[in-house]
């Protein structure tokens, strides 16, 4: 078992960071929020008062941060970690961020001696708290090998994309990918039912015919079709509007630098910053279902 410290506790890093101490690791936890730092203390991680402190001793730190400006802040500010942990480290970061931030930080780490891998996750809190997650990495492969018993605590799959940065380029290419299905899915049940077809006989149809994808099979946006989605609890909970947001921004500003069109990519998140702006920020993506079926409740 390895000495680990956990740094970002929030909807996905909470329960990440729990299943850690299941499998037996011994781990300190980081977090400014008080309340789930708690939390993953009354799990049987320890706790610090200082994220420096939090890293004394540590073989491997995770972070799961919400923007490249934090993990720069973490890693690279004025008293970033890169200055201070030790060349034995291997830091694993788990933030969504731009593709450049994590080939900074990366470099920052190789200069430092210090081991470093990008490596964002996808199945969202569900696959947090499941231990099944998607993780996407960037690095070289030793230390893909080296984090790999790490990460199997909290994964079903782990993917080596390639270097450094490369973890980042696919998670922003999967999850525009995701928005765009879940759009054209959305988009198709509600002509459906504009026609007068039950929303659940035609999300069969398309899922036994050429229209099944994950956002109709496992993930179904329309209220009531699907048990234990968010769509079935008022699009609480799950992946947020916000977060997809973020993340369709990271893939434009890529797509602008790299000269690549993404049209539907574009219209993608279009749509989903204009079912932002009417309020729905804080409800799972799926939520675009109410985009294009008004009348639904």
């Amino acid at each position: 078992m390895a000495t680990i410290t956990f740094i970002g506790l929030g909807n996905m890093g909470g329960p990440m960071a729990t299943n850690l101490v299941k499998a037996g690791h011994d781990l300190t936890v980081f977090d400014l929020s008080s309340e789930a730092v708690k939390a993953l203390t009354s799990e049987g991680a320890k706790s610090a008062a200082t994220i420096q402190e939090a890293v004394e001793g540590a073989e491997v730190v995770i972070s799961m941060l919400p923007a490249g400006k934090h993990v720069e802040s973490v890693y690279l500010g004025d008293n970033g970690l890169l200055k201070n942990l030790p060349s034995s480290t291997l830091v694993i970061d788990s933030s969504t961020i731009a593709p450049e931030t994590a080939k900074d930080v990366a470099q920052a780490a190789v200069e430092a001696g210090i081991t470093f891998m990008d490596a964002p996750v996808s199945g969202g809190v569900g696959g947090a708290k499941a231990g099944t997650l998607t993780f996407i990495c960037g690095g070289e492969a030793d230390a893909f090998e080296r984090a790999r018993p790490i990460l199997d605590a909290m994964a079903k799959n782990i993917f080596h994309a390639g270097p450094h940065g490369a973890g980042q380029i696919a998670k922003i290419c999967n999850n525009m990918l995701l928005a765009i299905l879940m759009s054209g899915t959305s988009e198709a049940l509600a002509l459906g039912v504009k026609n007068g077809l039950d929303p659940a006989v035609l999300s069969e149809i398309m899922k036994q015919s050429s229209g099944g994808n994950w956002a109709l099979n496992v993930y179904n946006p329309w209220p009531g079709v699907m048990e234990g989605v968010p769509a079935s609890r008022n699009y609480e909970g799950g992946f947020l509007v916000d977060l997809m947001n973020k993340d369709l921004g990271l893939a434009f500003d890529n797509a602008v630098k790299n000269h690549a069109p993404i049209p539907m990519g574009s219209l993608a998140r279009n749509l989903f910053e204009l079912h932002a702006s009417e309020g729905n920020g804080g409800l799972d993506f799926s939520s675009i279902q109410k985009f294009y079926y008004r009348g639904q409740n």
